[in-house]
């Protein structure tokens, strides 16, 4: 069950990184047209920053606890 669940998880990773470097990049090619849509540009950013908040709940949950 528990190795299901990291099989998971390790899968959700990979998919909201592809995601993330996606974003960056549409985020660069918005900024670097002249007339960049600002409001598309903030909605990326803040998509970005969502995706970044799940990516490290879930390494968070992939790596162990260490009781110091």
């Amino acid at each position: 069950m528990v190795e299901d669940r990291q099989g998971e998880f390790a899968a959700e990773l990979a998919s909201l990184k592809e995601e993330h470097r996606d974003l960056d990049h549409a985020i660069e090619a918005l900024e670097r047209n002249i007339v960049g849509d600002q409001l598309q540009i903030q909605r990326l950013k803040k998509r970005k920053l969502t995706l970044r908040d799940r990516i490290s709940y879930i390494e968070d949950q992939l790596t162990p606890d260490i009781i110091a």
